[in-house]
């Protein structure tokens, strides 16, 4: 027989396996299953825990690219010439240049190159700088994605597959050393301060990312026509002051002494470039490529289209401005009545009943308010966007909120930050619209737009699978070197593919919102 302390200790052994079966079980069906994986692949609401896996792969991915792949020197050297001729004291912008020719950039770019002189050991350490701009691809690449997670719009798997299969955009950062990824992150980083409402300081970057090269005003026709629709037309002034201010304060050491230098310098709008580094125009003989009336020709059709899509792009950002100016109504009362559907719950009702009724008739009269200067339309549109944030809000989400119905029924919540779609769309397309007619793109050039691509791909009606083509052969367009008659052809086909899908789309009428006075 027995004794009791083995029957006991047995006891015991079965307990602990059973809770552990019963854990592994709870972990197996609660995180490790089908739903989940399906889940993580094409919700995009999870695309925030994706993020963090693609972030991480990305910093090993661009380590291992550094230490195994070749730098290649192009413009590195001659960005660090042309700075130690402003820290030697020199302010004529004429007399700045290197072995590429004179410079070219603002003020900003001088600045930031001078440091990275210094911090690289006056350009020697390339190493170091391969580090730092990695940092960069990293910082841009959060940006990039939080932008991407606020708005809900593109399924995990695809930014993944674009993200990591782009060659040419991880050898642009961290073996070319350009002054392109700069700029751009400078730019991410004020679309994410419009986005939250952070005006002013989102001006002063978007004035930064300009003065490090002007690719950056490729933005400004729909960063002028948000700021006209969203802030009025004085506040828009003091913004545009905000811009001009930041321009002259950076190219005050140079504007004092040689003016006229500097801005024909840096902001040479008639700048020719080499047939032989262009990507999309190889089909051109150099004469044509390089007359004045084939550019002129160009900017008539960049003007053309920025009118054409004006009105569409307008009506999205009246729908932004007025969700969001919903968003300071309905968030508070949606908190207040959260609030008070919690302490019906917890068993405070009598404690709070007062409490609750001041809270309750408040909100009635907001209603009340807010019932009478809303139209059907815009009820009617409101109803649609929270179906459509119901219906893509993530697992987790349902789980917390099924757990919280069980004590709290009635509580809910909208994700008012995918209305950033609205804004999100006509940014993008404005830069598009510029890079299509573009005099010419060189490869370093593949950044400015690269990463709103699947933004714009999948605003499209397209199939999935003719929308990876398309940018399947953008990318197959930016690898060939040197270009060919048929990468340029094919690259212009795939640019006026996206705009036709974008236009046919973006031309159907939309409820439009803007026309009513905002809701105060």
């Amino acid at each position: 027989m027995p004794s009791n302390k083995t029957v006991q200790r047995t006891k015991k052994v079965l307990s602990l396996r059973k809770e552990s079966q019963t854990f592994q079980e709870k972990f197996s069906t609660g995180y490790i299953n089908f739903t989940l994986v399906k889940s993580l692949i094409f919700e995009p609401s999870r695309l925030p825990l994706v993020s963090l896996v693609v972030l991480t792969a990305e910093l090993v991915l661009n380590v291992f690219i550094v230490q195994n792949v070749h730098y290649t020197e192009i413009d590195w050297m001659a960005y660090m010439q042309e700075c130690e001729g402003f820290i030697n004291g020199t302010t004529n912008y004429s007399l700045l240049t290197g072995d590429t020719g004179p410079l070219v950039y603002p003020a900003g770019f001088v600045y930031i190159y001078s440091a990275l002189y210094f911090l690289t050991s006056r350009g020697s350490n390339i190493r170091l700088a391969q580090y730092i701009f990695i940092g960069i691809y990293l910082l841009q690449l959060t940006l990039v994605l939080r932008l991407y997670c606020k708005s809900r719009k593109i399924p995990p798997y695809v930014m993944v597959v674009t993200i990591f299969t782009s060659y040419r955009i991880h050898s642009i950062y961290v073996l070319r050393l350009f002054n392109d990824p700069i700029a751009v992150l400078l730019l991410y980083a004020a679309l994410n301060l419009y986005i939250d409402g952070r005006w002013t300081l989102g001006s002063v970057m978007f004035s930064l990312g300009v003065s490090v090269k002007m690719n950056i005003l490729l933005f400004a026709p729909a960063v002028l026509l948000m700021f006209i629709t969203n802030l009025g037309w004085f506040r828009t002034f003091i913004q545009l002051t905000v811009c001009s201010c930041i321009q002259i304060l950076l190219g005050l050491p140079f504007l004092v002494t040689y003016p006229w230098q500097y801005i024909k310098g840096s902001f040479d709008f008639a700048r020719v470039f080499e047939h032989k580094w262009t990507v999309n125009y190889r089909f051109l003989e150099p004469v044509i490529f390089e007359s004045k009336m084939f550019h002129l020709g160009l900017l008539a059709l960049h003007l053309a289209l920025l009118v054409i899509f004006a009105s569409p792009c307008h009506k999205y950002f009246q729908n932004y401005c007025r969700l969001r100016n919903l968003e300071m109504v309905l968030a508070p009362q949606i908190a207040t009545q959260n609030q008070i559907e919690k302490e019906k719950c917890s068993g405070k009702e009598k404690r709070s009943l007062l409490n609750r009724k001041r809270i309750t008739n408040s909100a009635q009269k907001e209603n009340t308010g807010l019932a009478q200067k809303l139209s059907e339309e815009e009820q009617q549109f409101l109803k649609s966007f929270e179906k459509t944030i119901k219906q893509t809000s993530d697992l987790e989400d349902e789980k917390h909120l099924e757990q919280t119905r069980a004590r709290a029924p009635n509580m809910f919540s909208i994700h008012f930050d995918r209305c950033s779609q609205l804004a999100l769309l006509p940014l993008f397309l404005s830069n598009f619209i510029g890079i299509v007619c573009a005099r010419s793109l060189h490869y370093q050039f593949y950044v400015w737009y690269f990463h709103s691509l699947p933004y714009l791909m999948w605003y499209t009606e397209y199939e999935n699978s003719f929308k990876f083509l398309i940018l399947l052969l953008i990318e197959f367009c930016w690898n060939t070197y040197p270009s060919t008659v048929l990468s340029s052809l094919t690259l212009h086909v795939c640019h006026v593919v996206l705009l036709v899908g974008i236009g046919k789309k973006m031309f159907r009428r939309i409820p439009d919102l803007g026309q009513f006075d905002r809701v105060k």
